[in-house]
């Protein structure tokens, strides 16, 4: 990132106007200068103060980078400096060792559905039959799992969008399950977004599956304890993890990737985690993504001793823990590839009313399509409708309808694994 002066002032040694990425952007800083003309973008005023996270997002949406004016920033100037003091690490170094390329989607949301539910449908049946396998002293049949995850890896490389809405309806009754599909599906979507290859879309993919199931040898009540774990109760629940690898090598698995998955997803960046308090690059780029999809999962995932949270704060949390916990270029390409508001997110608009993301959010993240459940006076509809929010106004206010927040799951007693998507979009 870069500095720049704004006339010929100084305050307090620090430059008035500061180059900031819109990535390191913070409520408070005052923007005084796009990386763009003002008139390509929405916004009315030249220069204006960050009030809120959703100015962030529509800054994000629209700018690469932005000019920070220190003196009507409501944060001190040192602050605002040290936000352009941290470089960012382009993709290709991260994956340097492997070739990267761009996806561009094949297929639409309607023509990719059913494939996405009918690859969903096979592997929850295979993992099922893995994992209790598994569960029984066994092995995992690894020409089973590899040609499990082919239809899943060939519909999110056509078009992630119906992959991560289907997986979001298809909630297993049992968190091992969820979470080890889940793992995989946003490895492999998150793989597609930085352009790795469709081999190595293949090992997140099991990797995502398998990093868990050292959980499988640990004591089941304390995998279902509804308190705190003592010290002692952590360490036992943290040696999944050489469970885990036990189980990798007993079944034959010797792709590195998958066994870095297994090894080191619970690493974090500043050496926090464990077993081993590896930090940075020393962690291997793709435990490093594991990482990612495996705190986002057990955030938005019912577990017996924390609820689920909505999937627009889970992403927050994420974006929070950046340079910290998370590589925050690995963060960031996290949520172009899942989106601020991902699939079944359950949301509240300008309008009143209620529905869930849909679809078509990687591209428009602030304007999805919405899947409309309840009308203003929060009353169910009998029949949803779909709006696309980059097109929708609403009437009674003369004004475009935009989402004013998320809501936690299950709000109004929505659920969605009753809720199947309309064939057809409705005006608004």
């Amino acid at each position: 990132m870069e500095v720049t002066h704004r006339g010929p002032g100084v305050m307090c040694g620090m430059l008035e106007t500061i180059k900031i990425a819109t990535a390191e952007l913070e409520v408070g800083m005052f923007v005084s200068a796009l990386d763009r003309p003002w008139l390509e973008t929405p916004f009315m005023i030249q220069g204006f103060r960050i009030e809120n996270r959703i100015q962030i997002d529509r800054l994000q949406e629209y700018c690469h980078y932005v000019f920070v004016d220190t003196r009507q920033s409501k944060q001190p100037a040192e602050k605002v400096q040290h936000a352009a003091v941290h470089k960012r690490v382009p993709v290709a170094h991260i994956f340097r060792d492997r070739l990267l390329d761009s996806y561009g989607d094949q297929s639409d949301f309607s023509e990719e559905r059913p494939r996405a539910e009918q690859a969903l449908d096979q592997l929850i049946n295979d993992l099922c039959e893995i994992f209790e396998e598994v569960g029984r002293g066994g092995k995992i049949n690894v020409i089973h799992l590899r040609k499990s995850v082919e239809p899943l890896i060939g519909s999110i490389s056509r078009n992630p969008d119906a992959c991560l809405w289907v997986a979001r309806l298809k909630q297993h009754d049992q968190y091992t399950y969820e979470h080890a599909l889940s793992s995989a599906i946003w490895s492999v979507a998150l793989g597609r977004e930085v352009g790795l290859s469709r081999q190595d879309l293949r090992s997140l993919a099991m990797g995502g599956m398998l990093m868990d199931i050292g959980k499988l040898r640990v004591d089941p009540e304390l995998l279902h304890a509804k308190r705190p774990l003592t010290a002692k109760e952590s360490a036992y629940m943290q040696d999944h993890v050489s469970h885990g690898l036990k189980i990798i090598e007993e079944s034959g698995i010797i792709n590195p990737d998958v066994l870095n998955m297994v090894a080191h997803h619970h690493e974090r960046h500043n050496g926090s985690g464990y077993p081993l308090g590896t930090r940075g690059e020393m962690i291997p780029a793709v435990a490093r993504i594991a990482a990612i999809v495996d705190t986002y999962g057990a955030l938005t995932s019912h577990r017996e001793y924390a609820a689920a949270i909505a999937p627009s704060h889970a992403i927050r949390v994420l974006y929070d823990s950046r340079d910290e916990d998370f590589q925050a270029e690995l963060v960031e390409a996290f949520i172009r590839a899942i989106g601020v508001y991902p699939a079944g997110t359950l949301v509240e608009l300008s309008s009143g009313e209620v529905g869930v993301v849909v679809a078509e959010y990687r591209t428009r993240r602030l304007h999805p399509t919405v899947m409309i459940l309840l009308d203003p006076n929060k009353r169910r509809l009998t029949v949803p409708l779909l709006r696309d929010l980059q097109d929708a106004n609403d009437q009674a206010a003369g004004r475009p309808v935009n989402i004013v927040r998320s809501l936690e799951p299950g709000a109004y007693g929505i659920d969605l694994a009753g809720i199947e998507r309309p064939k057809v979009h409705a005006s608004a």
